[in-house]
């Protein structure tokens, strides 16, 4: 049963591309960030306290990290993951933020003094190179000249962001459990978010969404968030992280098949050979 949980939130993860391309000619950046934690947050209050027994009560320490959790992971990871959605495809934002494991990896060595092995070296030139040959279209060449586009550099941002929130989460997690330590930067996150929507008038133009719109941003709160998050946390308790991070090299997998489908995105040879290689890349890294 673990290992099908594991499979459907990988397919849930992949789904969260799909369903942010969906949705962003129609609700702005602040606005689908917001909606997106507000429904999360509501749910994960409820299966903190089912887990927990309570709400734990942070201590002033504990506020500060928490703050910093929302602030990478929630509020500067999905206003870029929700712009850049504007700009590129839902399966290349996959197959970018796919790379998340590999600058993890590096940051330990750097922040952890975790050690770089062998296998870890050839993932990462393996994921980075596959990254390449999707943003150039399997031109390397022109990258170099044109550059990366708007749309790449804000999903590169998500990374940057995950990664930051990575570390901090391993900080956080001294003191707090998994469950916790998403429940309140959730939370930490939806506020941050809360005046910028508004600004934006998130309340005005609800009125406006249609079924599609409604239907992606509670699958991207509640599938792509609450029970994702829930079901990978129960996986690395059971199986161990190494086993269960084996099963994050099927959402650029999930992405690009529902990005087809759905969304009818083409399936160049590009994005095939570059998700070969990341694919491939991320595997290593997990395996190491």
């Amino acid at each position: 049963m673990i290992y099908l949980k594991l499979i459907l939130t990988a397919v849930f993860w992949g789904g969260t591309f799909v369903a942010g391309r969906l949705i962003a000619p129609t609700v702005d950046p602040y606005s689908a960030a917001f909606l997106r934690f507000l429904i999360a947050s509501f749910f994960l209050i409820f299966l903190t306290i089912k887990i927990e027994g309570h709400l734990p009560r942070l201590r002033p320490d504990q506020i500060f990290i928490i703050f910093l959790l929302g602030l990478t992971g929630v509020f500067s990871y999905n206003l870029l993951f929700f712009s850049g959605l504007h700009h590129i495809q839902a399966n290349q934002a996959s197959l970018i933020i796919a790379n998340n494991p590999i600058f993890i990896s590096i940051c330990s060595v750097i922040f952890f003094k975790e050690k770089l092995s062998l296998l870890k070296i050839i993932g990462l030139c393996l994921s980075v190179t596959g990254a390449l040959i999707v943003i150039s279209n399997g031109n390397l060449f022109e990258l170099l000249t044109l550059g990366i586009g708007k749309g790449e550099m804000l999903i590169f941002g998500c990374v940057a962001s995950w990664v930051a929130y990575s570390i901090l989460g391993k900080k956080a997690m001294n003191d707090l459990s998994p469950i916790t330590s998403v429940c309140y930067s959730s939370i930490a996150g939806t506020l941050l978010l809360f005046f910028p929507a508004l600004f934006k008038g998130v309340f005005f133009n609800m009125a406006s969404y249609g079924s599609i719109e409604w239907a992606s941003l509670f699958f991207l709160g509640f599938f792509g968030t609450v029970l994702g998050f829930f079901w990978y946390y129960e996986g690395i308790k059971k199986i161990g992280p190494t086993k269960a991070g084996i099963f994050i090299n099927f959402v650029p997998v999930s992405a690009i098949i529902f990005s087809f489908f759905i969304l009818k995105e083409p399936l160049s040879l590009s994005l095939i050979v570059g998700a070969i290689f990341v694919i491939t890349g991320v595997f290593l890294t997990n395996r190491a």
